[in-house]
Formats: structure tokens, sequence, C-alpha cells
């Protein structure tokens, strides 16, 4: 399975894709995303789009909705990190009305557990 860091616009590595599946640096499950490039939370809801240089960006203001795309049949819920990830690539400059996820609002990919809409069980 390749794994493949994703980074912030500082350089910081936040998070890996592999197999369409997006984990946070604890081997968690956040994410997936779309054959389009479309980043998806864990319970489906859009997040953003992934950039070539392996950034998770969105607009300020997002008029039209995305459609969610179908999750990962049986994801792995927990990966193994490697030891350490390349350096990150050189950052574009981000436009006015575009945020780094990652930076701005890495609440947005959370995993199954800290999903802030969940129902409490009791």
């Amino acid at each position: 399975m390749a794994q493949y860091p994703i980074y912030n616009t500082r350089g910081e590595w936040v998070a890996m894709l592999a197999d369409a599946c997006l984990y946070n640096p604890r081997g968690e499950w956040v994410g997936y995303i779309s054959k389009a490039g479309h980043v998806f939370s864990v319970m489906g809801k859009y997040v953003g789009w992934l950039t070539k240089d392996f950034r998770i960006l969105r607009k300020k203001s997002q008029e039209q909705a995305v459609p969610a795309c179908a999750r990962p049949a049986h994801p792995v819920l927990k990966l193994r990190m490697p030891v350490n990830v390349p350096l990150p690539p050189l950052m574009a400059d981000l436009p006015f009305d575009t945020l780094d996820v990652m930076d701005d609002e890495p609440e947005r990919l959370h995993t199954l557990d800290d999903d802030p809409d969940a129902q409490d069980m009791n």
C-alpha cells in the first residue's frame, strides 16, 4: 500500500494518504478522497480538494454543495505510520479566497469517535 504525506502551507506533515483514505499522524482514519480529488470527512461531508503539492484546500465561501461520493467499503481504521516522511514540496501562494484546511479548519477532518454531530448513545 503506497502512502503519500499531506502537508499544510507551513510545510508541516499533517496527514497521510493511503488507498484514497486519509489518516491523521496518529494513524486514525479521518477522511477519504474521490477520484475527482474532492476530500470528504469520515461522515461524508465535503472538506475541500487535494492539490498537486499535497495540500487540502477549500474556498472560503462555498457557494454550491459538492455531491458526496461513496465512502470506501472497508477502510483500514488504524494505519501504521512511517518513522519519517520526505520534505514537503515548494508550496504555491494561496489566492485570497482559498484557505488551507489543515491550517485553518483542521477540525473538519476528525475521527469517527470525535464526530461533533453524533447523537449521545445514552
